[in-house]
């Protein structure tokens, strides 16, 4: 019997799979329980309340505790890091010590230690140890990585992933789940040496990964194109699909546009003809094509994943991969394990 853990962390949410190779998966365990970065931001409240400055240590994790790290330095409070878990906050110390943020080695006296990480192996030790379950034999995690860019900013940078993906890979899915990740995925290496050499992979592609495992809407794809969209707490990505291949990249940011105008870019996208500029000019990532094939006729069947989709409500199918969709970039990790 062999055991994997499978992590999707989100910026509200990690989504966990237990599996296990000699069970049926509708008996494997499953947790939806709150982001990493979540847990930090609430313990930074409790700090800031009880008047108490705070030494950040640990690496570099999902920034979602900034807005409660913000709050903590307006209060009067003072805040330090170690220089390793910096890059949580930015790739650039000197940006870090703008912000009013102390680098340094150790714990300044007085400050109360809080520690920064995506994967803490022995916090999931005791975790899963209190609901019967063993240490897993291997953990592979997604999470969202914008990367180290120095040159061109992240969003530019960032998509040098799918420009891979859509290219040199010729737009195979299962090349999204990395062995070893690029140098610049410097969150996502900090969760591999976390987890000790698990594979992982980027949020947005588990997500795509997890609608294929639908066989209705894989098998839906080798019929004609469809279009995915993962609508999460943060971000939307959406992709074009035909026969199984990726065709299409498109991210933004979720609630940055109006539910007319978020409509209109997946019409456009869909035909191809939304360019990356436009998206980037609107304050997303961008898009990318490979050739838009005819037999792909429009990529009009759609396929709705992510805890915000309602906002897409009637304008696709919502479906759940593997019974769950807060799992579903869990089975697409799943997905790409098996056929790695």
């Amino acid at each position: 019997m062999k055991s994997t853990l499978f992590l999707d962390i989100g910026s509200g949410t990690q989504d966990v799979l237990y599996y296990r190779d000699d069970m049926e998966l509708e008996n494997c365990s499953k947790f939806v329980l709150p982001s990493p970065a979540k847990m930090v931001a609430k313990r930074i409240v409790e700090l800031t309340e009880t008047r108490s400055d705070i030494y950040m240590f640990g690496s570099n994790m999902g920034g979602g505790f900034f807005g409660a790290m913000k709050k903590h330095l307006d209060a009067g409070l003072h805040v330090a890091i170690h220089p390793e878990a910096a890059y949580a906050l930015n790739d650039d110390p000197k940006r870090v010590a703008a912000l009013g943020v102390t680098i340094c080695d150790s714990c300044p006296s007085g400050y109360v230690p809080v520690e920064l990480c995506d994967y803490n192996a022995g916090w999931w030790n005791a975790y899963l140890g209190m609901a019967g379950l063993s240490s897993p034999d291997e953990v592979v995690v997604a999470a969202q990585d914008h990367g180290v860019h120095e040159d061109e900013g992240n969003r530019i940078g960032r998509f040098r992933m799918w420009h891979d993906l859509l290219t040199r890979h010729k737009g195979n899915p299962y090349s999204l789940l990395y062995k070893k990740p690029a140098a610049a995925l410097t969150r996502l290496a900090s969760i591999q040496k976390a987890t000790g050499g698990g594979c992982v992979a980027d949020s947005a592609s588990a997500a795509v990964l997890g609608a294929l495992y639908s066989p209705e809407v894989a098998q839906r794809s080798w019929r004609t194109g469809i279009t995915v969209v993962n609508v999460g707490n943060s971000h939307i990505s959406a992709f074009l699909v035909y026969q199984e291949k990726i065709y299409g990249v498109y991210e933004h940011h979720t609630g940055m546009l109006s539910d007319d105008a978020l409509l209109h870019d997946l019409k456009e996208f869909r035909r191809g003809w939304l360019t990356d500029e436009m998206v980037r000019d609107a304050g997303g990532h961008g898009c990318m094509y490979l050739d838009l094939p005819d037999e792909g006729e429009g990529f009009v069947p759609t396929y709705l994943l992510g805890p915000k989709r309602s906002i897409l409500e009637g304008q696709g199918v919502m479906i759940a991969p593997g019974g769950d969709m807060m799992l579903a970039g869990c089975f697409g990790l799943l997905k790409a394990l098996q056929n790695m």
